[in-house]
């Protein structure tokens, strides 16, 4: 196993932190067991949710060796951490499944029984727990986390201790062949991929500000962004002040926003459908979508007292996607005494959440109990939960999201307060690209931003009109890419294989 701890792009790591680093390690090991030297074995399983709508096969542990992976398959590497890593994948695997490939997911955060999950839970868990309590607390936010988030792990000596940690995650990877093509949607698995040995890794590195936190040498690098590409390439203020050996070339590429081939095949007549709305003073179609980490619940209830007065005088509907926070809902509730009478629950009933977008597509007189009202959407299954999100943002006007990975997503974006430092840069991403707006930092100026889309849709109307441009200059391309260079297919000439793809 080559050492990636303690030299990282040719820049040497002081040796207090690489000792630092196998410390660390080493305590994960007598807290959660060495299991290095157990050979454990996959099975690729089929997904209610994900299977028949891109193809999915879910990599669960079996008592046999896996005798051959399915045809033409593609792994995808991911971890749940909140949503946006789940969601990410999504979009790989969507564009993969449109390609011809097989995708295959492989969550290193779901083999509770190994030392990999045990430690990924164990840092999921205190990161859940800061983010929460970083909407509580604004002096923990000001003074730790935000910081932690912006230039904590920014630095490259952050990496130092992820890279001990991944070689702990190899087991896995047991089954999986040398040549496999990979994408991971989180540094984790691309570094455990790359320590286990393959070598069509691709890191597709979310946000959109520069962190050493994301780094995995050995893999290609993808980010979405000039800004992106430009803060990795040249590993800036990776070290603070000092100048440090850039990444060359041949580790980087900036292939655009990560997005679901459905979305991407679909942006002109969704935005039509959008705009045809808007000027004809149709309801607008406000979506909230909780993420995974369960914060900011006082100033989501501000964003739905202020759309109730609209919702009751039909102009506007509100989707509201708890995810698998049940009692997200009771705490509206108690929040927002009237919400009961104005919402109609849809909870765990997956097919029943399928037919509602669906429905919500097509109703164009906006006159169907999809176009009217509050309803809430609610799945235990995590997949579910999460993917609710994506099928709700084709037929909603405005998406109301912290600046994370939906920053990135083709539909007109309110930007509330961020959560991470690292996080704000995606609302100046969306800004930039004018398909949302910058973000919202105080509850009020998110209020008043939803009452300019109700009362001077020209806002939204100008959003659509630039989602349509930027798909043309092939800024939601991302995915295809991240596929074309983990398969090695070749298309970013800027010649638009990307179009063929997204016009099936």
């Amino acid at each position: 196993m080559n050492d990636k701890s303690s030299v990282i792009f040719g820049n040497k790591i002081p040796a207090k932190f690489v000792k630092k680093a196998a410390k660390a390690q080493k305590k994960f090991l007598k807290k959660f067991g060495d299991d290095r030297n157990v050979g454990y074995h996959l099975v690729a399983v089929d997904n209610p949710v994900l299977t028949p709508a891109m193809g999915v096969k879910v990599l669960k542990l079996s008592k046999e060796p896996m005798a051959s992976l399915p045809p033409k398959p593609l792994i995808i590497g991911n971890i749940r951490m909140g949503f946006g890593h789940y969601r990410i994948s999504m979009a790989m695997a969507s564009a993969a499944h449109a390609m011809g490939y097989t995708p295959l997911w492989l969550d290193l955060n779901s083999f509770p029984e190994t030392t990999c999950t045990k430690i990924i839970g164990y840092q999921n868990d205190l990161y859940s727990m800061a983010s929460r309590l970083s909407q509580k607390s604004k002096l923990f936010n000001k003074y730790f986390w935000d910081p932690l988030n912006y230039e904590g792990f920014r630095q490259i000596t952050y990496n130092t201790g992820d890279q001990k940690n991944a070689e702990l995650m190899t087991p896995l990877f047991t089954d999986i062949p040398h040549d496999t093509p990979f994408i991971a949607t989180h540094v984790w698995p691309s570094q455990a991929a790359i320590h286990a040995g393959l070598n069509k890794v691709v890191n597709a590195i979310p946000d959109n500000w520069p962190m050493a936190l994301h780094l995995s040498e050995g893999a290609l690098h993808t980010v979405q962004t000039p800004s992106s590409y430009f803060g990795y390439r040249t590993l800036r203020g990776f070290n603070k002040d000092k100048v440090l050996n850039p990444m060359k070339k041949e580790d980087i590429v900036m292939t655009g926003h990560y997005i679901d081939h459905e979305f991407v095949a679909n942006i002109e007549s969704d935005c039509k459908s959008r705009v045809q709305r808007l000027e004809s003073g149709k309801p607008v179609r406000f979506l909230l979508s909780i993420g995974g980490a369960g914060s900011q619940g006082d100033y989501f209830a501000g964003l739905i007292k202020t759309l109730i007065p609209f919702i009751k005088e039909n102009k506007a509907t509100l989707y509201l996607n708890i995810g698998d926070y049940a009692n997200v809902w009771n705490l509206f509730c108690s929040k927002i005494p009237s919400i009961e009478k104005l919402a109609t629950l849809h909870f765990d009933k997956w097919e029943e959440t399928a037919a509602f977008t669906k429905a919500a597509l097509s109703d164009s007189a906006c006159t169907a109990p999809e176009s009217r009202g509050i309803h809430v959407f609610c799945h235990k299954d995590i997949f579910a939960a999460v993917y609710a999100t994506n099928l709700l943002m084709r037929p909603c006007d405005v998406l109301m999201t912290k600046p994370s990975e939906l920053a990135f997503y083709p539909v007109p974006k309110l930007m509330i307060q961020h959560v991470g430092g690292h996080e704000k840069w995606g609302a100046v991403r969306a800004a930039e690209v004018g398909d949302g707006t910058p973000e919202c930092h105080c509850l009020a100026y998110a209020q008043q931003m939803i009452e300019l889309f109700i009362k001077e849709p020209d806002l939204l109307v100008n959003m659509n009109n630039a989602i349509v441009s930027a798909k043309k200059a092939g800024i939601y391309n991302g995915a295809y890419h991240a596929v074309e260079l983990a398969t090695g297919l070749t298309g970013l000439d800027g010649k638009g294989s990307e179009y063929a793809y997204a016009s099936r």
